[in-house]
């Protein structure tokens, strides 16, 4: 029997953990605001320094080559440092690369500030996983994560519409300033909210909570530990169970980074014509679309379907057919009202993404679900270093013929990540 004590704690645990979600989500929208600022202020910097496509792109891959190289120690800092300490430290990190955008009177130290910003981000979201895993229960996972990365999304917006009027207004480099100052008292919010568990508040643990509802874990699924080596190891021998997810990662990500985080933008201004205010304005509805998109492709695997694998498909499927219409009608139509159409689709379901933490988490004991999942985590952000990268070699001539080349590429890595998403296995608890 519950008494009234433990009710009275239980209730205050609900309500504290939607303020330590609240500060981590606000922070994971900085990460996003970073992630694509580069598709609506890229003219700005070619402008101001006097470089080219293949320096812009090199630039934006920058970030995701520092948070592709910097998840591995984001899981090992996770569990050595804390996940509080690691979020509030890092988070630092990446205000001072702001700030060092903001104040840089060459290109090379735009480089390093964007660098900077790409290792102080990478170590926000597994760290926040381990936060919210242990205020959560498990059957809330994907849903949380899919309201997650709809909240970081309200980032890309801010890096879309409102980014490209507030530069125009002050500056590129006054915003990216402002910024890094506002980043810093987010650091120091989520040091002052933000646990690692409830019972550092005082609070019932949510194992306690479902031991007293009779809904504890079995013993051999809530206990045991495994080295990090090991945990690895076992991730990256496991054959099909972690590749066909990581391949699908890898171009399911990257295409996304090289429309929305990069050339997404310079197409609509090169190709169409249209100010930055228009296609800063059109770009939002991608973000728009995956804030949509997320909590239902979560709610859905969680509740409808229960299934992460058919959820996974569905967007994938959804979001290739997406891309060959990107490539099809590349300069053949000029209306806004249509790419916003595209865009939100192309949003919202690239946002069933969402469900690929909670499969892998399944696919794996949970004493290295951490490891898998960080592992995991190295594959759409190499993806997009890598074709952003690739990118900026292809579109020599920024004319449509290029674009044209570019899309159809993105479509061909579309496809074989829609052969890699149906190979993918399902948690066993799962069916």
């Amino acid at each position: 029997m519950i008494t009234p004590l433990e009710e009275s704690r239980g209730k205050e645990l609900l309500r504290y953990r939607l303020a330590v979600f609240g500060i981590l989500a606000l922070a994971y929208s900085i990460v996003y605001f970073h992630r694509v600022s580069t598709a609506v202020v890229s003219s700005d910097l070619e402008a101001t320094f006097g470089v080219d496509a293949g320096s812009i792109a090199l630039l934006s891959s920058a970030y995701f080559y520092a948070y592709t190289i910097m998840q591995l120690p984001s899981g090992l800092l996770t569990d050595s440092l804390g996940p509080r300490r690691t979020v509030s430290a890092f988070t630092l990190v990446a205000a001072a690369g702001a700030i060092l955008m903001g104040l840089a009177s060459t290109f090379e130290e735009v480089m390093a500030g964007r660098l900077l910003i790409g290792v102080g981000v990478a170590m926000v979201y597994i760290p926040t996983m381990k936060i919210l895993s242990t205020w959560y229960r498990k059957d809330e996972f994907a849903s949380l994560t899919g309201i997650l990365i709809a909240v970081g999304n309200v980032g890309a917006l801010s890096a879309a519409g409102p980014l490209a009027l507030i530069s125009d207004a002050l500056g590129w480099q006054r915003v990216f300033l402002i910024l890094g100052i506002v980043t810093l008292f987010l650091a120091a919010a989520v040091w002052m909210i933000a646990r690692d568990q409830p019972g550092e508040k005082g609070l019932p643990s949510i194992p306690e909570i479902e031991a007293e509802e009779g809904e504890a874990l079995p013993e051999s699924e809530a206990s045991g530990k495994i080295s990090a080596a090991e945990a690895l190891k076992a991730t990256f021998g496991s054959g099909m169970k972690f590749w066909p997810l990581a391949t699908w990662f890898f171009f399911m990500y990257g295409s996304m980074m090289v429309y929305q985080g990069l050339w997404g933008g310079p197409f609509f201004h090169d190709v169409l014509g249209w100010e930055k205010a228009t296609y800063g304005l059109v770009l939002t509805f991608v973000g728009i679309g995956m804030i949509c998109g997320c909590p239902i492709a979560g709610y859905i695997s969680d509740k409808v379907l229960r299934s992460r694998k058919k959820v996974l498909m569905i967007g994938t499927v959804v979001y290739t057919i997406t891309w060959a219409v990107i490539w099809m009608t590349a300069g053949k139509i000029g209306s806004a009202e249509a790419y916003m159409a595209i865009n939100f689709v192309f949003g919202f379901f690239g946002g069933f993404l969402v469900v690929s933490f909670a499969q892998v988490k399944e696919l794996f004991p949970l004493a290295m679900a951490g490891t898998a999942t960080a592992a995991l985590n190295l594959f759409p952000f190499a993806g997009g270093a890598i074709l952003q990268h690739l990118s900026g070699l292809i579109l020599t001539t920024r004319s449509l013929e290029s674009y044209q080349d570019l899309w159809r590429l993105m479509l061909i890595c579309m496809i074989i990540a829609t052969v890699a998403a149906f190979l993918s296995k399902e948690g066993a608890d799962k069916g």
